[in-house]
C-alpha cells in the first residue's frame, strides 16, 4: 500500500480553512479534518510537492508534516464516521450503520476519504438542491462523480439514464461498489479524463472545482439543450462571480443558488 502525508496547518479562523481546502483540493489533497484551530490535510506521498505546498499556504504560515505508513488506515477513519442526514430528505449511512428513519431516501456507502460521503458541505448543497428539482425520466450526467452519490440519487429521485464520470480509477471502483450497494440499475460509469463526445443529457450535475468547471463551461453548455439545468458545486462564495460570468458568457441563465459556510452552488439553465 501507498504511504501518505498528513500535513497539520494551525489556522485562526474556519473561513481561512475553507479556502485553504479549496486550493489543497485542486492540487491533489485528496482529506481533511477540521478541528477548532487546526487543519490536517492528506495526499499520497508521491504527489507531495513542498514547494507547492509552500506557495498555496499564506506568507509566513508553517506547518507540521508526518508520512503514515502504507497500511489500511482508512479503517480507522471509518469507525469514527457518522451518517450524514440531509433535513427529511436523504439519509447516508455505511453498511455498518443502523437504517435511518424519517427520511425520503437512504443512501449506503462504503466510506472512503473522501467528499463524496456527503460531509463536506459542497455534497450537502448538491442534494438539497437535487431535492429541489425533477428528475422524473430524465437523462442525467454526474460529471466528477467520486462515490457516486449524486448519480445514485439521481436514480432514486426516478431519472432512467444516468452516466457517471471520473477521472480516478479509485472512485471509479467506489462508485462502483456504492452502485451495486443501491442495487442502482440505470447508471453506467465511465473513466474519463474529459466531456468531449458525450450525449447530450437533461440535467449536469458537477461538484468539482473552480478550474475544472471555468475550464469545461463550454463543452458543458454543448451537452445542454435550452430549458436543461447544470447543478453545480465545489466553490467559494469569493469565486462566485467568476464563475457566474464565465457561464452566462456560455449560454447559461443563473436560476438559484445556496450557500453554506463559505460554499455555494449554483442552479443554471441552458438558455
Amino acid at each position: 500500500m501507498k504511504n501518505h502525508v498528513k500535513i497539520e496547518i494551525d489556522l485562526p479562523s474556519a473561513g481561512e480553512a475553507e479556502i485553504l481546502m479549496a486550493e489543497l483540493s485542486e492540487n491533489d489533497f485528496y482529506a481533511f479534518e477540521q478541528n477548532d484551530n487546526s487543519l490536517s490535510a492528506y495526499i499520497n506521498e508521491g504527489d507531495f510537492v513542498e514547494e507547492r505546498l509552500k506557495f498555496i499556504l499564506p506568507q509566513n504560515k508553517t506547518y507540521a508534516y508526518s508520512v503514515i505508513p502504507g497500511k489500511n488506515w482508512n479503517a480507522e477513519w471509518e469507525s469514527e464516521l457518522q451518517p450524514v442526514i440531509i433535513n427529511d430528505f436523504v439519509g447516508i449511512r455505511a453498511s455498518f450503520h443502523e437504517t435511518i428513519k424519517g427520511v425520503m431516501h437512504e443512501i449506503i456507502i462504503t466510506p472512503k476519504m473522501s467528499f463524496g460521503t456527503g460531509h463536506h458541505d459542497t455534497t450537502f448543497l448538491m442534494v438539497e438542491q437535487m431535492g429541489k428539482t425533477r428528475f422524473s425520466n430524465k437523462s442525467v450526467l454526474d460529471f466528477g462523480t467520486g462515490t457516486g452519490i449524486l448519480a445514485i440519487l439521481a436514480e432514486k429521485l426516478g431519472a432512467d439514464a444516468i452516466t457517471a464520470i471520473d477521472c480516478d480509477e479509485w472512485s471509479i471502483q467506489n462508485a462502483w461498489e456504492n452502485i451495486a450497494a443501491n442495487q442502482c440499475k440505470s447508471i453506467e460509469i465511465q473513466k474519463r479524463d474529459n466531456i468531449e463526445g458525450l450525449s447530450s443529457v437533461n440535467i449536469i450535475l458537477a461538484n468539482i472545482n473552480l478550474r475544472i468547471l471555468t475550464d469545461n463551461a463550454k463543452n458543458l453548455s454543448g451537452l445542454l439543450q435550452p430549458g436543461s439545468l447544470l447543478i453545480m458545486s465545489g466553490f467559494l462564495v469569493n469565486d462566485e462571480e467568476i464563475i457566474t460570468s464565465v457561464f452566462l458568457e456560455n449560454h447559461f441563465l443563473k436560476k438559484d443558488r445556496n450557500q453554506k459556510n463559505e460554499w455555494v452552488v449554483l442552479i443554471l439553465e441552458k438558455c
